[in-house]
């Protein structure tokens, strides 16, 4: 059930972002939806073989590096999902920096009401 919960809070915040950002482009709900469920699946399976790959180049930018990384499975996500749209790398790139703001606050949220339950 958190997981479900966590994939609809990343969805809003896809469309939120999409609202915000003029060259990110969500077609609709549904969408918004597949592309949090990609992004979910592209972070578990790809992203560790490319930090895997790419760890001597991380290691020596100080974990800067991770930045292009999330911007490269973002326009990943982009070329694997229709009806989503990043325009470039840069936008990218600030998609998944608010991305992850985005996601820290909305699943500060379901922690809360975790601790709630367990009182």
């Amino acid at each position: 059930m958190k997981l479900v919960l966590k994939m609809l809070l990343t969805a809003i915040a896809v469309v939120i972002l999409a609202k915000i950002l003029p060259g990110v482009y969500v077609d609709s709900y549904s969408t918004a939806v597949i592309v949090a469920i990609v992004l979910g699946l592209l972070r578990v399976f790809v992203k560790p073989l490319i930090i895997l790959f790419t760890l001597p180049l991380t290691i020596l930018t100080l974990g800067i590096f991770l930045f292009v990384i999330n911007a490269g499975i973002i326009l990943l996500a982009d070329k694997l999902v229709d009806g989503f749209a990043v325009s470039g790398f840069w936008y990218a790139l600030l998609f998944s920096l608010l991305l992850s703001f985005f996601q820290s606050i909305l699943y500060s949220f379901l922690k809360e009401d975790q601790q709630k339950q367990m009182s």
